[in-house]
């Protein structure tokens, strides 16, 4: 092991010297270790005790394994910055999460915050945020990752809704550059405009492009009584990494990191009462996808592909890896269909239908397609998403008419999976 990184091997190795409470054996051989994620000076470990096991046996136990790491650690010329203890039933379900310490960034990846002042000051740079105090389940260390100083860390029960949320829809993709982030912003705007409350979550945290997309370079992130404060802009609540770290630097992140960092920006937001949260996801099928998955309760989500078969084929894979989470896939969306000159004349550069194909062989509904104009680009680069709405020369009108029925269709596909599920009941109006 390096001076300063942990290793899977090298935390199981550490938890030998536990004693499984309720087995009677170390919690290695007991078969109690179930999972061990290691980055850096960050690991995170699940560990399967019986429900009735206790929260003050959780504590004593993590107590317990985050002493001998760390001190095996030191004794190894290393150290531990993030400790995060997960306490699991039969089902996988978790019961009971132990956190230590806090998040210290890396000169590549250093997050802006600032250690002391008021709550109320924009977040400004710190050169290296401090990791908080050791502690147990229930301390402020804790509660959570503190990546950025001056947040209050959640204590929330996986799965559990956000406070005064009524829908959280994700937006994913198989691949990138199919334009994942602009449809998670125009069905935010779409949404907005229909006089609904609307937040956006950049949940992008490798590549965040809400900053450049809405226009947020002038502003600065702001901390009022230890809670993220979201950006009132184009009629939405957005909320973005991309203004919590450096423009320039590459978010060199593993495992623990972008857990605790997507799990901070989600529940330590101070969001307020919202019709729909959306969260922009990153490409692919990974950490944050899962993570989110286990943390909160989701409404459903948006599947975004191009005509073309190589960015279908991945599309289907995010589908399936929706639905293996338990969450219902409300859509697919084909972006960049067509191209559409300022003339209105139509050009299906990637082909066009494959999406609504996919869609039919899922079994899922298909939400529409969304052409691609000179218009939206320079929207996008511009930070004006709203201008894709009132568009009046012939790209621009074609757009806006792709954008709001793209809007109605979720609407109406949120709609008929809460009378499918029981949340809400159809209503009859006779006049």
């Amino acid at each position: 092991m390096s001076a300063t990184s942990l290793s899977k091997d090298f935390v199981s190795s550490c938890l030998t010297g536990v004693a499984d409470p309720v087995r009677g054996k170390d919690l290695v051989s007991s078969g109690a270790l179930q999972w061990v994620s290691a980055c850096d000076t960050y690991a995170s470990i699940r560990l399967h005790l019986p429900a009735n096991a206790g929260r003050a046996v959780f504590d004593q136990v993590a107590q317990l394994s985050h002493a001998k790491l760390s001190q095996i650690a030191q004794r190894n010329g290393s150290r531990v910055d993030s400790f995060i203890v997960e306490f699991v039933d039969d089902a996988g379900t978790v019961l009971h999460t132990a956190r230590f310490g806090g998040m210290v960034a890396s000169a590549s990846n250093e997050p802006r915050g600032s250690a002391s002042g008021s709550d109320s000051s924009p977040v400004s740079r710190s050169d290296r945020p401090e990791a908080g105090p050791t502690g147990a389940s229930g301390s402020p260390a804790a509660s959570g990752h503190t990546p950025i100083p001056g947040l209050q860390p959640a204590n929330r029960p996986a799965g559990a809704g956000l406070p005064g949320v009524k829908h959280i829809i994700a937006v994913g993709a198989g691949k990138g550059g199919v334009g994942k982030s602009s449809i998670a912003l125009n069905l935010a705007v779409g949404l907005a405009r229909k006089g609904h409350a609307v937040g956006l979550l950049d949940g992008d945290i490798y590549g965040p492009s809400m900053p450049t997309m809405l226009g947020l370079a002038p502003l600065e992130q702001a901390v009022l009584h230890g809670k993220l404060q979201p950006f009132y802009i184009h009629g939405i609540k957005a909320i973005t990494i991309g203004k919590l770290v450096d423009a320039d630097r590459p978010l060199i992140w593993r495992g623990p990191m972008a857990h605790g960092a997507f799990k901070q920006l989600t529940e330590q937001t101070q969001w307020g009462e919202l019709d729909y949260l959306i969260i922009d996801l990153p490409p692919g099928t990974g950490d944050i996808a899962l993570t989110m998955a286990q943390s909160l309760a989701l409404t459903g989500a948006v599947v975004v592909c191009t005509p073309q078969k190589v960015a279908l084929d991945d599309a289907i894979r995010a589908a399936r890896m929706f639905q293996q989470l338990n969450i219902e896939v409300l859509g697919v969306v084909e972006n960049m269909s067509s191209f559409v000159g300022d003339d209105g004349k139509v050009y299906d550069i990637f082909g066009k239908g494959g999406a609504e194909v996919m869609a039919q062989r899922l079994g899922v509904p298909f939400l529409g397609s969304v052409p691609i104009t000179m218009s939206l680009r320079a929207n996008s680069d511009n930070g004006d998403p709203t201008a894709n709405f009132t568009g009046a020369d012939p790209a621009g009108t074609r757009l806006k008419s792709a954008l709001e029925a793209l809007v109605q269709n979720l609407e109406s596909q949120i709609a008929l999976g809460a009378m499918r599920s029981g949340r809400e009941k159809p209503v009859l109006t006779i006049s």
